[in-house]
């Protein structure tokens, strides 16, 4: 199965409210970046990568949990994060039933993450561009 069925079965076993939610955070994923490669990582995590991982998602027994890669380089000016805000490198949403997702923050949250794994890979370029070739004597 390749990883998007992956996900797909993974959700169809959530019968109950956590199952739509993480439905429903999928569509806005995939909505937001078309390009967006979704992977099955660590032995059952749906992750979502676009020039590295933007962000992964589980289902915990109360809560939908979405995490971003690079959440703590991220700005969250309508405060989605809620949880992991002591880390210096993931953040984390905590949806529970009955919670409303802010769709456009979450947009927003991903746009950003995109740009910035995209900024860290020119960069990585740049850098790999700029050594000088070792030459062998």
């Amino acid at each position: 199965m390749n990883p998007s069925e992956l996900i797909d079965n993974y959700i169809a076993g959530l019968t109950d409210w956590r199952g739509s939610t993480l439905s429903h955070l999928r569509a806005i994923i995939r909505d937001t970046d078309p390009e967006m490669l979704e992977e099955w990582k660590w032995m059952g995590t749906p992750t979502w990568s676009h020039n590295g991982i933007v962000a992964i998602a589980n289902a915990h027994k109360n809560k939908v949990k979405v995490t971003f890669a690079q959440g703590a380089n991220l700005p969250d000016p309508s405060k989605l994060f809620n949880n992991g805000l002591g880390g210096n490198r993931w953040r984390a949403i905590d949806i529970y039933e009955g919670d409303q997702v802010d769709e456009p923050a979450l947009r927003t949250l991903i746009r950003a993450a995109i740009t910035l794994n995209t900024l860290k890979e020119k960069d990585k370029t740049r850098t790999k561009s700029n050594k000088p070739n070792k030459k062998r004597i």
